[in-house]
């Protein structure tokens, strides 16, 4: 058991610390609540703020008067679901910013292998008219052609659309896989708001 002189001690000592003085150890010590209880589990240190997820979970737990501690376990819970769904459709966000940026790499890259080959058959088809004047009717242009005239169907096609079939027919599946998680999330927030409400049900 500790005596009286160890706690005057531990008091005396506690005095003397003011907490970290110079900017690298006031910015480490920002980070130590993601070490500590669901803050750890739910903030991915290298990715996202702590700092952030904490003014997120105040905002959610003053919406609830938890009063026990299971009361509090559960809020605290439900904000660290709520966090993660926030994530996942980040993710989500994410995933087809990445097939947009393919389709264009793509685009453009048969753009370049095929500008000179394109340029040199509309030149062609062109001086083909008759005494090198363009025709007017564009019926009868190749598709290579039509591409520089802004016919293109690819471009002109719905790139949300595009991005979403070809995320579908990855092997990985990634979107199968974060629409189960999401589920899950979805569940186990259900879960716990129809608890709490319950709970305070219970109060009056």
């Amino acid at each position: 058991m500790t005596s009286f002189r160890q706690i005057a001690a531990n008091r005396r000592n506690a005095r003397l610390s003011t907490g970290p003085t110079t900017e690298d150890g006031k910015k480490k010590s920002r980070r130590n609540a993601v070490r500590h209880g669901l803050t750890s589990e739910t903030v991915i240190a290298s990715l996202e703020d702590a700092e952030d997820y904490a003014a997120f979970e105040i905002t959610v737990t003053s919406d609830y008067d938890a009063r026990t501690a299971v009361e509090r376990e559960l809020v605290l819970r439900l904000a660290s679901l709520l966090w993660r769904l926030r994530r996942a459709t980040a993710i989500e966000s994410g995933l087809f910013r990445i097939q947009a940026e393919h389709l264009f790499q793509f685009r453009h890259r048969r753009r370049t292998e095929k500008s000179l080959k394109s340029i040199d058959d509309f030149y062609r088809f062109a001086g083909a008219s008759g005494n090198g004047e363009q025709r007017g009717d564009d019926s009868s242009v190749g598709s290579e052609n039509r591409t520089l005239l802004g016919y293109d169907p690819v471009v002109q096609g719905d790139d949300l659309t595009r991005s979403f079939v070809r995320l579908s027919n990855l092997p990985t599946y990634p979107l199968d896989r974060l629409s189960r998680y999401e589920a899950t999330l979805w569940r186990q927030a259900c879960q716990i708001m129809l608890t709490l409400r319950c709970l305070d049900q219970q109060k009056l």
